[in-house]
């Protein structure tokens, strides 16, 4: 092929991201955005997570986690993966996330592999939502349709990462609030509530249900006694299972145990304090499938909280920080870092 040829392509592929990105300022987010751009993105990100759940099970969901907090604060702009600097403030030190939120690596490791196949190309945002559902799916939970084509924000929210994730003392009023000022529903609030059948919990989430709460069962709140000593400072970081049962199977074990007074949290007791969250859990017991259905819906709406599209916002190099002043996808690809060019 001569060197015109081959200068002329390389112009045309420019030519088609640049429409890529122009289209999004205005279209809806869509499951195909970067079937042009990164055609592997869907296998680099599945791997990456299958990888890292086989190393450790909880990390499934630790992303799972991840992907909630950033949407409930600021929308999902990948706002939580950034790191806090001498002037700059994030929302990885705020109480509900400071030596607590995990996955951050994993994050990482997939934008990095990204890089490399399609450079500046696919958002820490999007990263995030995919590594959520990788993360369910391993641990044999529902997969669902993820809408894509969010960018990342330049910018976090210290005061919302404390005020408006949903916290583990929360009561069924509480809980109610806290979702539907994101736009969700009391059902859906039941149904996200589901997450806790996977994962693990920090005694400072904890330690009031077990030594205050009534509605615990008592040989239950005991066991956990050595792991969660009463006095505040001791022993705060150790962990217990929000599922009793099945920690790293993704089911509808975490309603069952609510039945037998086994929540782990305040909060996830609360759903049985009403007749309508009731009958809503015992559905979900009977009927995992729908369970399962419910959730994929949920997550697909909550994923769908304020995503920068078109021009707003940027695609991230480095996942845990803004880019450098002047760095530009279209840089990126002259200087020939953009292998994105040669994946269509």
């Amino acid at each position: 092929m001569s060197s015109s040829s081959s200068y002329a392509g390389f112009i045309a592929r420019i030519l088609v991201f640049l429409l890529v990105i122009e289209s999004g300022n205005a279209a809806s987010l869509s499951p195909d955005f970067y079937d042009f751009t990164c055609p592997k993105l869907d296998s680099i990100v599945r791997h990456k997570v299958r990888k890292a759940v086989q190393q450790d099970p909880r990390m499934g969901a630790s992303l799972l986690r991840l992907h909630f907090h950033d949407c409930f604060v600021n929308g999902c702009d990948a706002s939580v993966l950034l790191d806090d600097t001498p002037t700059f403030t994030g929302e990885k030190n705020a109480p509900p996330n400071a030596n607590s939120l995990r996955g951050f690596e994993v994050i990482d490791d997939i934008k990095t592999k990204l890089e490399k196949s399609c450079a500046g190309v696919v958002s820490c945002a999007d990263i995030t939502a995919l590594a959520a559902l990788y993360g369910v799916v391993e641990l044999g939970g529902p997969s669902w349709t993820v809408p894509l084509g969010r960018r990342d924000s330049t910018t976090a929210n210290f005061t919302g990462a404390i005020n408006d994730l949903p916290a583990p003392s929360l009561s069924l009023s509480g809980l109610i609030s806290a979702f539907s000022r994101k736009g969700l529903t009391v059902h859906e609030m039941v149904t996200l509530s589901g997450a806790h059948t996977i994962g693990l919990a920090r005694c400072t989430s904890f330690r009031s249900r077990l030594y205050n709460d009534t509605d615990i069962d008592p040989k239950y709140a005991a066991s956990l006694h050595a792991t969660c000593p009463p006095t505040s400072g001791n022993g705060d970081n150790n962990l217990a299972p929000l599922d009793m049962a099945s920690p790293t199977a993704f089911n509808t074990d975490y309603y069952k145990n609510l039945l037998f007074q086994l929540g782990l949290l305040h909060s996830d007791q609360q759903l049985l304090s009403s007749s309508s969250t009731r009958s809503q859990v015992q559905k979900y017991i009977e009927d995992p499938t729908t369970f399962f259905n419910d959730f994929g819906e949920a997550m697909i709406k909550m994923s769908l909280f304020s995503p920068l599209t078109g021009t707003r916002g940027q695609i991230r190099i480095n996942c845990r920080r803004v880019n450098p002043s002047g760095v530009n996808i279209m840089k990126q690809v002259m200087e020939g870092q953009g292998n994105m060019a040669m994946t269509y």
